[in-house]
């Protein structure tokens, strides 16, 4: 893994060849390997290296033949072997052995149309100076971060938010409108960002930049299609699911330094490492557990269980690394808030720093099985969408329903049943927003200060999910809608955040574009049956999972934020917020906070979610000022 950097359109090279290699530098712990800096009198290039292929060569910034097209590139091509053949017989010459040199070549056949031909995570920026143009490109899903913004004729561009505002000219205007879609959806939406001028380049996109002209236009490049379904047996439909997971997982082993696989209590990650011990042998494998007190978020035992489960299979092929880790670490939050570069809330993110901090202790590159859930119908709010439409008829006794259970937690069966409640008893239409939304807005308006008030009547429903959708069915609806916000907004910049924060790769075979267009060609009684989550996965691979894995509950990989608050954080978390300019900015309402933490402090109510918002908010800004 990489970061990369540009200026285009630059007043003096001098002052913009020394901006790059500040923005370079904020991005070290992202390719801790190598440095370069290229540039031209239009264009300044900057890359970090993190090195897994050609580790002797494969530098950056890199050109053509010529010089006249140069790249910088972060990610990996898995592909680029079969490329780089068919682009030797037409003639192109290689002077190195890395992924990145076959993207230069394919520029020259292809031009824009090169990305369709890439399998792989990738972010990556092309200067042509014969033309003119900077290309713009990211991975289908948004595995690769890649942000920027446009001051008059001059574009910049960087891997992460904090590399873009080491630039003087980066607008520092925060943006209302993202800062309330925060309080909902816990992250900022692509292709907004906290700041009003600085935009995230979508997945699946790219931008083509005419230096001449001061002119950008972004295209999106790819986007799966649930309209047409196969008319296949779920018997052959498994068989399929079976020889795409397998091939992408061997797609992902190309590597040249040390790699492993994280192993959770789950399905996913089960199968991941189960496929990689079988290709990998007679190697072993390691794998990657880590481990917490408390029980509701343990998943040793799961983990445990199946590396037995691997070993017994592969004659004991499988290495299993285990530690117990402390999530209670306060000061692990600014941290990664300063990494992120704006406010960010999935608690899930603690303990994902950690357990990438503890398998770069024995290697540079690990497979995750992220994705699966978004591919496969594997949360439990899809199966909601499934049945709400039955009890649409009945809807508006819900609402009553949900005030006699008790508010005991996210995590508890009546925390859950009393949100699914509520949630069915919405409109349709308003239905999955409604479920995703952690600041409702009843509570938004009372929460908001002056500053986001009129913000807060911009629901986030129209800033969230950008794509046009394909998807019929209200549970399919709902998973192409994650694919397109929730995935690249929350999950994949959880995980590049706070691998690259730990100098190390991760791997999705869930996210290979062709397990993703198969599973959307599929009936979605595949994917769910009766109330089977991931039922085709299951099925898929049952031989290589022992019945409590392919049966067991899917747990999240969580923090136990309500206890926190109230006990080993609580000191910490209420100074924070109240020392911070939250209110005296009048970004948000002083006594409607006193409330909710009065009635989480005494148990009354589970804020957890709402109360950690703000916290986030209260860090960012304090970050922000200095």
């Amino acid at each position: 893994m990489c970061s990369i950097a540009g200026i285009i359109n630059f007043n003096s090279i001098a002052q913009a060849r020394d901006i790059a290699a500040t923005m370079n530098g904020v991005m070290t712990h992202r390719g801790p390997d190598d440095a370069g800096i290229w540039s031209d009198r239009r264009a300044v290039l900057a890359h970090r290296r993190l090195s897994i292929i050609d580790l002797s060569g494969g530098t950056q910034p890199l050109g053509n033949e010529d010089g006249s097209i140069q790249i910088v590139f972060n990610g990996e091509i898995y592909n680029y072997r079969q490329l780089r053949d068919r682009l030797k017989r037409r003639g192109h010459r290689f002077k190195t052995a890395s992924d990145t040199e076959v993207i230069v070549h394919l520029y020259e056949e292809y031009g824009s149309e090169l990305a369709r031909h890439l399998q792989g995570m990738f972010a990556f920026a092309i200067w042509d100076s014969a033309t003119g143009r900077v290309l713009l490109v990211r991975d289908r899903t948004g595995q690769k971060p890649l942000c920027y913004f446009q001051n008059g004729a001059e574009l910049v561009f960087a891997s992460e938010l904090q590399g873009l505002r080491c630039h003087p000219q980066v607008p520092a205007e925060l943006d209302p409108d993202a800062v309330t879609d925060f309080l909902s959806l816990q992250y900022i939406p692509s292709p907004f960002s906290v700041f009003k001028g600085i935009r995230k380049l979508p997945p699946g996109s790219m931008m083509i930049f005419d230096a001449d002209n001061n002119t950008a236009e972004i295209r999106r490049w790819w986007q799966p299609d649930y309209r047409n379904k196969l008319n296949i047996s779920f018997e052959d439909a498994s068989v399929k699911v079976r020889e795409l997971v397998t091939a992408a997982v061997k797609k992902r082993l190309m590597s040249e330094v040390p790699f492993g696989v994280f192993l959770s209590g789950g399905l996913d990650s089960a199968i991941v490492a189960s496929l990689m011990t079988q290709l990998r042998t007679p190697a072993t494998t390691s794998a990657f557990t880590i481990g917490f007190d408390d029980p509701a978020y343990d998943e040793r035992s799961g983990a445990n269980l199946m590396a037995e489960h691997i070993n017994q299979l592969s004659g004991g092929k499988l290495q299993h690394y285990v530690k117990n880790v402390k999530v209670d670490d306060f000061e692990l939050i600014p941290k990664l808030i300063r990494h992120f570069g704006e406010p960010f809330a999935d608690a899930s993110m603690l303990p994902t720093y950690l357990l990438c901090g503890f398998a770069r202790e024995q290697a540079t590159m690990v497979l995750s099985g992220d994705g699966a859930d978004e591919v496969f119908a594997g949360y439990e709010r899809y199966l909601v969408m499934k049945y709400a439409g039955y009890l649409n008829p009945v809807r508006a006794l819900f609402p009553l329903f949900s005030l006699l259970l008790p508010d005991s937690g996210e995590r508890t069966r009546s925390g859950r049943a009393r949100r699914f409640c509520r949630v069915i008893g919405t409109a349709p239409e308003k239905r999955y927003p409604a479920l995703l939304d952690r600041c409702p807005q009843h509570l938004k308006n009372a929460l908001v200060g002056e500053r986001l008030r009129d913000a807060a009547q911009n629901n986030f429903i129209s800033r969230f999910c950008a794509s046009e959708l394909s998807a019929a069915e209200p549970a399919e609806l709902a998973m192409e809608t994650d694919l397109h916000s929730y995935l690249p907004g929350d999950i994949l910049p959880k995980v590049d955040i706070t691998s690259m924060a730990a100098s190390l790769e991760v791997r999705s075979p869930f996210l290979d574009h062709e397990v993703i267009e198969f599973a959307a060609a599929l009936p979605l009684k595949f994917k769910q049956c009766g109330t089977s989550r991931k039922h085709i996965l299951k099925a898929a691979f049952a031989d290589l999972l022992p019945d409590e894995i392919r049966n067991g509950s899917k747990r999240g990989f969580g923090v136990p934020l309500a206890a926190l608050a109230r006990g080993a954080w609580k000191k910490q978390w209420e100074e924070t917020i109240r020392n911070s300019t939250l209110f005296s900015d009048c970004w948000l309402n002083a006594p409607v906070f006193e409330r909710l933490w009065n009635e989480h402090q005494t148990s009354r109510r589970d804020h957890s979610y709402i109360l950690w918002n703000i916290l986030i908010l209260a860090i960012f800004l304090e970050q922000n000022r200095r």
